[in-house]
C-alpha cells in the first residue's frame, strides 16, 4: 500500500474513533441490557464498532451518530440472541459442599455482574422511565432476557434510552405501529418486576455491614435475621435457586459446612453492594470463590445472587489474598 494511503488510513481511523469513542461507553451498557451478560457485551460492542468503522463511509447524517452507532449494536444483540447458543447451564462444581435440594431451577444462566465502575458515563434519554440504578439492576436485567427479542429491543430503546418511537422504528425497520404494540406488550410483561425502594445510605451500609460479619463468622441465625420472608438466593451459571428464608438458610449452612470460612471485600455490581468471597486456606491464603451481589429492600435483604470467580477481575479483585 502507498504511503499516501497508509497515512490518509490513518486518518481516518484516528477521526473515525475520536468520534465514536465519547458513546463506548454507553453502548456497552447497551449491550449488556440487551444480552444479560458482560462477556457478550463485549464482544457486542466490538462488532458493532467494526461494522460502524467498515460503514462509516456510508454514513451520511440523516440520523444522529449516536442514533446510528445505537442501530448497529441494537441489530448485533438482536442477531446475537437470535442465532447463537446461550451459555448452557453448568453443573454444581462446588468442592466439600453438598447442597439442600434447590426450590427452583433458574430460566436465566447466562447473567453476569456489570460493575458499577464502568457506569459513570451511560446516560438515560430524557423521556426515561427508568432510574440508571434500576436500569441496571440485577433483576430488571433478568426481566428483560425473558422477553422476546423485538420487545426487548423496543423497551429499552423507548422506556431506558428515551428514543421516539418513530426513530427506533427505523433502528428496527419497523413500522411506528409495531413498535408501540412492541412496547404495550414488553410493559405489560415488566409490569410486576419494577423492584421495591431500597433502604436510604446509611440504613443501607448499616444492613450492609451487618451481612458482612454474618457471612464472615458463618453465623446462620444473623444471616436470616437481615432477609425478607421470600428472599431468593440464585448462582448463574448453576441453575439452583432457593426461595424464602428457610431455604436460603439451609444452602448458607451448607456452605460454611466442614468448617469453610470466607472473606468478603466490598465492591459493587449493577447498582447493588457486591462482594469477592475469598475462601480461608488452612495456610492462611485466602482463594476467590466467587461474587455475591446483593439485592435490598427497605430495611432487609430481598435477594442474593452468586457469580463465578471468573468475575472477579471486571471488578478489579484479585484470584487469592495473602494471608
Amino acid at each position: 500500500m502507498p504511503a499516501g494511503d497508509v497515512t490518509a488510513q490513518a486518518r481516518e481511523s484516528a477521526a473515525f474513533r475520536e468520534l465514536t469513542e465519547p458513546y463506548h461507553r454507553e453502548l456497552q451498557v447497551h449491550c449488556y441490557r440487551m444480552l444479560g451478560s458482560f462477556q457478550d457485551a463485549e464482544d457486542a460492542l466490538q462488532e458493532t464498532l467494526l461494522a460502524a468503522w467498515q460503514g462509516f463511509a456510508g454514513f451520511q447524517g440523516r440520523a444522529s451518530l449516536r442514533t446510528w452507532l445505537y442501530r448497529i449494536a441494537t441489530n448485533r444483540c438482536l442477531n446475537a440472541r437470535r442465532t447463537a447458543s446461550r451459555r448452557p447451564a453448568k453443573a454444581w462444581d462446588i468442592p466439600q459442599v453438598d447442597p439442600p435440594e434447590p426450590t427452583r431451577l433458574g430460566e436465566v444462566v447466562w447473567l453476569e455482574p456489570f460493575p458499577d465502575a464502568l457506569l459513570e458515563d451511560a446516560p438515560l434519554g430524557p423521556e426515561a422511565r427508568y432510574e440508571l440504578t434500576e436500569a441496571v439492576s440485577l433483576a430488571f436485567v433478568t426481566a428483560l432476557q425473558l422477553l422476546p427479542p423485538r420487545q426487548l429491543a423496543v423497551l429499552i430503546l423507548r422506556d431506558v434510552l428515551g428514543f421516539p418511537a418513530v426513530e427506533v422504528a427505523g433502528m428496527l425497520d419497523a413500522s411506528v405501529e409495531s413498535v408501540k404494540s412492541a412496547l404495550k406488550r414488553a410493559r405489560a410483561s415488566l409490569r410486576h418486576q419494577r423492584p421495591p425502594a431500597a433502604a436510604d445510605l446509611a440504613a443501607a451500609d448499616a444492613i450492609v455491614a451487618k451481612f458482612v460479619r454474618a457471612w464472615e463468622a458463618a453465623d446462620v441465625e444473623a444471616l436470616v435475621s437481615l432477609l425478607t420472608d421470600d428472599v431468593t438466593m440464585s448462582m448463574p451459571p448453576i441453575p439452583f435457586e432457593y426461595q424464602g428464608r428457610d431455604a436460603v438458610a439451609r444452602f448458607s449452612a451448607s456452605i460454611f459446612q466442614a468448617g469453610r470460612r470466607f472473606h468478603l471485600v466490598p465492591t459493587r455490581a449493577n447498582g447493588q453492594p457486591a462482594f469477592g468471597a475469598y475462601l480461608r486456606a488452612p495456610d492462611g491464603t485466602m482463594h476467590g470463590t466467587g461474587l455475591y451481589v446483593v439485592t435490598l429492600a427497605g430495611d432487609r435483604i430481598s435477594a442474593l445472587t452468586r457469580f463465578e470467580n471468573s468475575a472477579l477481575r471486571w471488578f478489579g479483585l484479585p484470584r487469592s489474598l495473602p494471608s
